[in-house]
């Protein structure tokens, strides 16, 4: 934008519009300018001004035309068609863009140079330090994870922490950033603070040293008393209702509120949180917890809903608060649960009760953890049958509110993958271990300072190899679909992996599941500093991503002789239809397991308090116009329909199996 001096019929006009300037001549103004729109307004430092041309809708109809009212600016510049009015102290150090309405605010600064939030440390996961993890504009949640969890490898943090320290030096300054279409009403002090576009502010009470990541495909709202010191909040996130946030970093599309209180948390993608308090967490993409005395400290998890009253304990008083646990993806706690760290929850478990024996569950996913007599019970692989496990899985995807067409984390919402099947093939041999160490008739068996019942040891075997059945042949049936075999050869052709990539362990890295040898390539990388930008980490995190179906055939293939007893390289159509009929049975067996799940929820005992005056007849009409009934509910069509369209895959490849010449 092009600027001149003002003239001296511009500069009598704003004296007798009772503005003032330290000196006149170091006040600019754009081409277009005129000073009808200038009222009470006083100037220090170097400011320029655009052209007050236009006005702004408020809510309710009012009208008001760009220009300055009652406000002092020290080094500002104004873009165009801004309306900047009843600042209580000043505006100084920062360049406002265009259509930015600001008004009743008690004042905006920048003091010395900023970096706005980039290269705070987190005390994360260790109240105590040692986990510390630097925010910047570009932290993803993998990476978080790295810096956070890698510790054995110092070089590699040490790298990771340059590269953080490099991007927030590079993007400090002593001029602050308030994006175009930005609206800032109601608010106290904002003090060294970088605004996005399209962001709106609105009764924030105090916002110090941090980065509001806001653009037009996905707005960041601040609402009514909202605190924040040392923070980053990314794209697409709102935070209202009184939170208060110190140290922290907000992923994208995250919804904080209802007085919500954190410090030193991380908080990635689609998070939500209210209510409850939050100290030193890893929250992975999707955790959510919604209820009063909630309180999560020094744990990690993602995909996770904490029940009401859930709580946790980080302090033994002995050393200090320095234990840490982690609840793996997908798992709950159910209302009033406790866990004392250290412990290690498996992917998609329910932890009920009062927990204290420090277990790990890691290699027994989809468990039940249930406290009897301050005793841990463990109900392996119970959770495949639950209802509820796969509403969630189905929900993920759909509830994903990132707007942003730069997504900082690459989610994975796959239920089964090589992450939890291979804990799938641990724990599967952990209880036929157990079974054989202790007898077959054993009452209990005793894992992990928890116990396993005997009738739940069985049904986990059978539900572990169930779900494996279910993954393998979902595997197989993809990589030969729509394809017309002539021989074997053909199909032993097709199944052999594209890729070497995949075989071996595989990670979930908050959120992206990958080959660990992928992850520990791009460390390499890093610690030799052939990987030496933000971004080139992040891209790397989005091409494992878009690979994870072509890695997982890779791992699939290797497990078939494992599972199944035959060589892939020695495959026939007679093992392929073999496998796809155990498919069969392992899908249709879920499926009606989910079905039968799904119908206690309209019991007659489910009924209770329903038809709160009448007969019970009037209880079954009245729950019936609440929650519909069981054979119309959405959910359980999906399963009857899953089941069916299932049953006509497994059978076309069968049949196209049949017609191969042996």
């Amino acid at each position: 934008m092009n600027y001149r001096n003002l003239t001296q019929e511009e500069i009598g006009r704003l004296e007798r519009q009772h503005c003032l300037a330290d000196d006149w001549k170091r006040v600019k103004v754009a081409d277009g300018f005129t000073a009808e729109y200038v009222h009470h307004t006083r100037f220090s430092g170097d400011v320029c001004l655009g052209v007050f041309q236009g006005g702004v809708t408020l809510p309710g109809g009012i009208k008001k035309h760009s220009g300055l009212r009652h406000v002092t600016l020290h080094n500002v510049s104004v873009g165009n068609d801004c309306c900047i009015e009843n600042i209580q102290n000043y505006i100084a150090n920062y360049e406002i863009g265009d259509h930015t309405f600001i008004e009743n605010v008690d004042r905006i600064l920048v003091e010395g140079v900023s970096k706005f939030g980039n290269g705070v440390e987190v005390s994360v996961l260790n109240e105590t330090g040692g986990r510390e993890v630097p925010i910047h504009d570009k932290l993803s949640a993998h990476m978080a994870y790295i810096m956070a969890l890698y510790r054995h490898r110092p070089v590699l943090t040490a790298r990771l922490k340059e590269l953080a320290d490099f991007y927030a030096g590079k993007h400090a300054s002593d001029r602050g950033a308030i994006g175009r279409h930005v609206t800032i009403l109601n608010a106290g002090s904002i003090k060294d603070v970088r605004i996005g576009d399209y962001c709106r502010i609105s009764g924030a009470g105090r916002l110090y040293n941090g980065s509001i990541n806001s653009n037009r495909e996905a707005p960041v709202h601040i609402g009514q008393g909202v605190v924040c010191e040392d923070f980053i909040i990314s794209s697409g996130s709102h935070v209202d209702d009184g939170v208060v946030l110190t140290r922290c970093f907000v992923g994208q599309a995250c919804r904080l509120g209802h007085n919500y209180s954190a410090s030193d948390s991380l908080f990635f993608s689609n998070c939500q949180g209210e209510n409850g308090e939050a100290c030193a967490i890893f929250a992975g993409p999707f955790t959510v917890t919604h209820h009063k005395s909630t309180l999560l400290i020094a744990g990690m998890f993602s995909f996770m809903n904490a029940g009401s009253g859930s709580n946790q304990s980080n302090h033994m008083y002995k050393l200090g608060p320095i234990h840490q646990g982690i609840l793996e993806r997908g798992s709950k706690t159910a209302s009033d649960s406790y866990i004392l760290w250290p412990a290690k929850v498996g992917a998609f478990s329910l932890v009920m009760g009062r927990h204290v024996n420090h277990a790990d569950t890691s290699n027994l996913p989809f468990s039940y953890l249930i406290e009897q007599q301050n005793t841990t019970y463990l109900a392996p692989a119970v959770n495949l049958r639950s209802v509820g496990t796969i509403r969630d899985a189905q929900k993920w995807p759909k509830r994903d509110g990132r707007t942003d067409p730069h997504k900082l984390d690459y989610i994975n919402y796959n239920l089964l993958s090589p992450y939890t099947v291979q804990k799938m093939f641990r724990g599967r041999e952990i209880l036929l271990n157990l079974r054989r160490a202790s007898g077959e008739l054993s009452d209990t068996y005793a894992y992990q300072s928890a116990k396993i019942q005997n009738a739940a040891l069985v049904k986990g075997i059978r539900l572990y190899e169930t779900a494996i059945h279910k993954f393998l042949g979902n595997s197989v049936i993809k990589r030969l679909e729509e394809i017309p075999f002539r021989s074997n050869e053909e199909i032993r052709d097709r199944l052999r992996p594209d890729t070497s990539t995949g075989s071996g362990e595989w990670v979930d890295i908050a959120g992206l599941i990958a080959p660990k040898t992928e992850i520990d390539r791009l460390m390499e990388g890093i610690e030799q500093g052939t990987i030496c930008r933000l971004q080139d980490i992040n891209d790397a995190f989005g091409r494992m991503h878009s690979h994870y179906y072509t890695y997982e055939w890779t791992w699939a293939y290797e497990r078939l002789e494992e599972f199944y007893g035959v060589r892939p390289e020695d495959m026939t159509a007679l093992d392929v239809i073999r496998i796809v009929q155990q498919w069969k049975e392992a899908v249709v067996g879920l499926d009606r397991m989910l079905y039968e799940d799904a119908r206690k929820e309209f019991s007659l005992a489910s009924m209770t308090g329903f038809g709160a005056d009448g007969s019970r007849l009037e209880k079954e009409q009245d729950f019936e116009q609440v929650r519909g009934d069981f054979e119309s509910n959405p959910f359980v069509t999906a399963v009857l329909k899953h089941i069916e369209v299932k049953t006509a895959l497994g059978d076309e490849l069968i049949g196209r199996m049949q017609q191969v010449d042996a």
